[in-house]
C-alpha cells in the first residue's frame, strides 16, 4: 500500500471518532490538521482540540492513535495537539455545518 492509501484510510478511521459533545466526527469539525505518512510507516497527527479545557482531551487523541495504528501498513503513531490556530467553526466541513445548524 501507498503512503497516500495509507493516509486516506487512516482518514477514514479518524472519521469514526466523535466529539462526545458534538454530534459529527472529528475530522469533519477540523480537528485534524494534517496527517503526515512515513516511508517506515510512522505516522505523525497533527490536530487540535475544540478548547484548551475540553473535557474530551484525554480520550480523543488516545483514540485517534489507537485507531490509526490498526490501518495496514501502519508501523508507528504519534499525535500531537495544537492550539496554534486556535481551532474554530471556520474550521468544519460543509457537512458539519449543516449538521449543526450553521448554514
Amino acid at each position: 500500500m501507498n503512503k497516500t492509501e495509507t493516509k486516506n484510510n487512516i482518514i477514514e478511521v479518524i472519521k469514526t471518532i466523535y466529539d462526545p459533545e458534538i454530534p459529527v466526527n472529528i475530522y469533519e469539525l477540523g480537528l485534524i490538521y494534517e496527517v503526515t505518512v512515513g516511508d517506515e510507516g510512522q505516522v505523525h497527527v497533527l490536530m487540535t482540540l475544540t478548547a484548551p479545557a475540553c473535557p474530551a482531551a484525554e480520550f480523543i487523541p488516545e483514540e485517534v492513535k489507537a485507531k490509526a495504528i490498526e490501518v495496514d501498513g501502519v508501523e508507528e503513531v504519534e499525535v500531537e495537539i495544537t492550539f496554534d490556530p486556535p481551532w474554530s467553526k471556520e474550521m468544519m466541513s460543509e457537512e458539519a455545518m449543516l449538521e449543526l445548524g450553521f448554514m
